[in-house]
């Protein structure tokens, strides 16, 4: 919105040139972001707890975690604005890649907040919940693949193609009909890492800065035709501007920090971890950079795997052995696998720390494929 208010403004003052600049605009932008959070962030607590939405605890979890009940959640209100504000004021409305990353960002977010309200006010089982949010994902998943082929955001590699990190002008080319799946498959399953992650203070919202953060740089390169021509990286014409949107994201989630760091005052819910995981996995798949979501978001994939490794272990166990041997084989003490680490000893906030250094890590990582080539 200020883009297009002031930008025709720019010989006139040199003080509204600075308007298309996205790297002032990205700061502005998380500005804002963390400035609004703390606006709306106290307000939007205390309506969650006069509604009475509060955490439902798992009786098998960490004893630590039994004192949490009754905590606000479906927090993730507050990123979804402070992200979203933010992004409308500094972002052009006219780029495809900032209103694709928003719709995307706004529909899981509400996905989250129908499961959150399912589960939690009207206290539907988990199973049905499931199900209806993994309909919504798949849908969206399918919409979004179809338009990328159809209505291609580059000509400068096929619109079913996506890059390899390391690999210099290296591309892999999908069918359309794989394409669509694999967006599906990206999209659903990032959204989902970030939610099994989102299980301690404090976790999933940091590491989503990280992320959030990394690609913000990432996008900042591919779409500046210098810089992505010395690293030797796909010029995306416009994709630039999604370092206005991830800067928006990243300042959101420091802003929700503030509240979510341990102990938390308020959890951000499905609402807010959905949100997260489709607005990675879909820049991701606008920057065509899918393969380095991996390294990027590498503690979401180890969450998500441990899930899988210790649900696929458990039925298979019991399955050949008995529900008894099954019950006292498990791969890991508990999954996720942040909750593996308290059981064996692990303080809360020493798990999280630690998690946040490997984060890091995979972010410098992911980064290094920028020089590496």
């Amino acid at each position: 919105m200020l883009y297009h208010l002031l930008t025709p403004h720019a010989r006139e003052s040199i003080l509204f040139n600075l308007f298309n600049y996205i790297s002032f605009r990205a700061a502005g932008a998380a500005a804002t972001a963390i400035l609004l959070a703390f606006l709306i962030g106290p307000a939007v607590i205390r309506r969650l707890k006069a509604l009475g939405v509060g955490q439902v605890v798992r009786a098998e979890g960490p004893a630590t975690h039994q004192g949490k009940r009754g905590t606000p959640t479906m927090g993730g209100i507050v990123i979804l604005l402070c992200t979203m504000v933010p992004t409308i004021l500094w972002a052009p409305l006219d780029n495809r890649y900032v209103l694709v990353a928003l719709v995307a960002t706004l529909w899981m977010g509400i996905i989250g907040f129908v499961d959150d309200y399912l589960k939690i006010v009207q206290g539907k089982s988990r199973g049905l919940v499931a199900r209806h949010k993994l309909v919504g994902q798949v849908t969206f998943g399918i919409v979004l693949g179809s338009y990328l082929v159809w209505k291609p955001l580059t000509d400068v590699i096929p619109s079913t193609a996506t890059t390899v990190p390391f690999f210099k002008y290296v591309v892999v080319v999908f069918a359309p009909v794989a394409y669509v799946a694999f967006v599906t498959f990206v999209l659903t399953g990032t959204s989902n890492a970030v939610n099994l992650t989102d299980g301690l203070d404090g976790l999933a919202i940091g590491l989503s800065v990280i992320a959030a953060g990394t690609f913000a740089v990432f996008a900042y390169v591919v779409g500046r035709v210098d810089t992505s021509q010395y690293l030797l990286v796909h010029y995306l014409r416009g994709s630039g501007e999604l370092t206005v949107f991830l800067a928006a994201l990243m300042g959101a989630g420091l802003g929700f920090l503030w509240f979510n760091a341990h102990p938390a005052q308020v959890f951000m819910g499905d609402t807010g971890s959905l949100a997260l995981g489709g607005a990675f996995g879909t820049v991701a798949i606008l920057l065509r950079a899918e393969f380095l979501l991996l390294m990027v978001g590498g503690v979401f994939v180890a969450e998500a795997l441990s899930v899988i490794i210790q649900m696929s272990v458990f039925k298979w166990n019991r399955r050949r052995r008995g529900r008894e041997y099954a019950e006292q084989h498990r791969v890991f003490r508990m999954a996720p696998l942040h909750h593996h680490f308290e059981k064996i000893g692990w303080p809360e906030s020493k798990v999280v720390m630690r998690l946040y250094i490997v984060g890091l890590l995979c972010a410098l990582f992911a980064l290094s494929s920028l020089k590496i080539r």
